[in-house]
């Protein structure tokens, strides 16, 4: 259906939003500030010598550009968001008025720790949480997000390398059913990688592994095993896994990107782990980074424990205290510092107020029906799409194209033509070993009325795409959106990041 063309650009309340450059009234401003005194230049050659290129505007044209772009904005808060692997949960507002509340919100890490005893305390009881729930003795809080937490675990199990004479382990073994971050975390510590197949059934394959234990020999420093896999699927044959790695002198590296899908049911310690860092935005309700505000602590087994990095919070007989410095005290064997401060102070209180309002009951509920619901979606879905593999799923399900074969329409276009639908469309073309896939992850936070309609949607486009003659729709979705299909990989490649005011004869530059 084409849309009406109006003269304003907009379409009843979904308003044609220009960039704020391009609203510049010369001499508007929404404040009026003093005249700058006369100060000596001390920049040297870098004198200003023209406008810094801010735009005036009025205030109510400030408030209405930020507010219709934050509508544009496709959120959890908005709608179904079943991105795979990535646990786009509810975050609950509880969480958010814990954060603020005075005692946590206005602290700084410079106050004498014993201004602070509160903070400490918070950040210990999350820990002991966290190592509660997984079984394991010992947590880094510090590291700021998953694959942060991932390189924690690797540096730890290098300085444990480095400390028993075997430094000369180069070789990190990384399944090709791993959660992305993997291997490039392994590269970033200095380590090389080698993949490992799948096997028919989209796990790790057991003779693969230990042909690859075999081929490097002393060489092999670490295993990184994702459990539930990015296939969606549990690895049942991890405790066996984790026996042949540690024969072979080797750490076993769990990511820990899925634990949503199996925490309070299981305690990763009983299956041999040495290390695992903890997403607390996926599993705990803690909102997701975006580059910003993030959490990836690290669990570590009593054979890592000693080297974790500083700082962390130690409970002695005066109240709680801060180990600081690496090789000295209590952290005598600590590889050393990865960030500075004590961690993500208030995405730990979010994490907690979670867990102490859930309780070991409610997150053992979440984490079943987390699974329940990607199960509903399999088992509905199967009438027209195409399993990537057989049998019940954990926390997610993937579909491979083949139920698109000699359509015309590709994954990409299945994926657009949900946007038309309200939908934020799941992970593509990942994990690699499912050709065209579809990664759904629905997550325990959504209920069945909203996993129904969803549901109609995918079963709609699939019958749409196979009655064949739509290739065209297909290619022009989505036709709704504020913006038309981009050329993404132009994009990637040559992005406009900066406004340009427009000069004789050349339009602005605006980036997509």
């Amino acid at each position: 259906m084409t849309m009406p063309a109006t003269a304003s650009g907009n379409q009843g309340l979904q308003f044609e939003q220009p960039l704020i450059f391009e609203q510049d009234t010369r001499g508007a401003t929404a404040v009026d500030l003093p005249a700058l005194p006369h100060t000596r230049e001390r920049l040297g050659t870098l004198k200003n010598t023209q406008a810094i290129g801010l735009p005036g505007l009025s205030e109510p044209e400030v408030v209405r550009h930020y507010t219709r772009l934050s509508q544009k904005n496709y959120s959890i808060d908005s709608g179904f968001y079943p991105l795979g692997s990535c646990t786009m949960k509810h975050n609950p507002r509880l969480n958010e008025k814990m954060a603020r509340l005075p005692g946590f919100a206005d602290i700084h890490p410079f106050q004498p720790v014993s201004t602070i005893q509160g903070a400490l305390e918070l950040i210990d009881t999350t820990a002991h949480w966290l190592k509660q729930l997984t079984g394991m003795p010992a947590v880094a809080m510090s590291p700021a997000a998953g694959a942060h937490g991932e390189l924690c675990g690797l540096m730890c199990i290098k300085a444990a390398h480095v400390a028993h004479n075997q430094g000369t382990r180069t070789v990190v073994l990384v399944p090709e059913s791993a959660h992305g971050t993997n291997p490039a975390t392994a590269a970033l510590c200095g380590y090389s990688v080698e993949a490992i197949p799948a096997n028919s059934e989209g796990r790790v394959d057991l003779a693969a592994l230990q042909a690859a234990l075999d081929k490097h020999s002393a060489d092999v420093a670490a295993v990184m095993i994702t459990n539930p896999n990015t296939c969606g699927l549990f690895e049942r044959e991890c405790i066996q896994a984790a026996e042949m790695i540690h024969a072979a002198g080797a750490y076993f590296y769990m990511d820990g990107a899925n634990f949503n899908a199996i925490v309070g049911r299981l305690r990763i310690g009983d299956l041999g782990v040495d290390a695992m860092h903890i997403n607390l935005h996926k599993t705990f309700s803690t909102p997701h980074g975006g580059g910003g505000p993030g959490a990836g602590p690290t669990v570590l087994s009593a054979a890592l424990a000693s080297y974790a990095p500083v700082p962390f919070v130690v409970h002695g007989k005066d109240g709680f205290s801060v180990e600081e410095h690496a090789g000295l005290g209590g952290a005598q064997d600590s590889f050393g510092r990865m960030k500075g401060y004590h961690g993500q102070f208030g995405v730990f209180v979010r994490a907690l107020s979670y867990m102490m309002a859930m309780g070991a009951d409610g997150l053992k509920q979440a984490s079943g029906d987390a699974v329940l619901n990607a199960n509903y979606l399999l088992a509905r879905l199967s009438a027209e799409m195409t399993p990537a593999f057989a049998g019940p799923c954990m926390h997610e399900c993937v579909f491979d194209d083949r139920f698109l074969k000699g359509t015309g329409v590709t994954t990409l276009d299945i994926a657009k033509a949900l946007i038309d639908e309200g939908v934020h469309p799941p992970t593509m073309y990942f994990p690699l070993v499912v050709h065209g896939a579809l990664l759904m992850e629905p997550t325990e936070t959504e209920s069945k009325a909203t996993l129904d309609q969803f549901v109609e949607s995918m079963l709609h486009l699939a019958r749409k795409a196979k009655a064949g003659g739509a290739e065209a729709e297909f290619r022009a979705a989505p036709q709704f959106s504020p913006r038309r299909r981009l050329d993404e990989t132009k994009a990637a490649r040559k992005p406009v990041l900066r406004w340009m005011p427009p000069t004789a004869g050349a339009s602005s530059q605006a980036a997509e």
